[in-house]
């Protein structure tokens, strides 16, 4: 008998060397994600200008940049 344990994912541990590391922008879920916004609630903010950083909107992409992220969580 063969038993399947399911496993869930680990969630990502947003260290500063991680944002870092996502380059000069990352998407709304990311950074929604490393500032403990869920996914639905960042789209939300996004449309009604209320995320907690500058979203720019190119075409039907929200971009968030990564510099503005570590200001708001006060890392130089």
């Amino acid at each position: 008998m063969t038993t399947s344990t399911a496993t869930t994912p680990q969630p990502q541990v947003w260290t500063e060397q991680a944002v870092r590391a996502l380059g000069m922008t990352t998407d709304i879920e990311t950074a929604g994600e490393i500032l403990g916004i869920g996914r639905t609630e960042a789209y939300e903010l996004a449309k009604t200008n209320e995320f907690p950083v500058k979203i720019l909107r190119i075409g039907r992409r929200y971009l968030v940049s990564v510099p503005a992220l570590l200001k708001l969580l006060d890392v130089d």
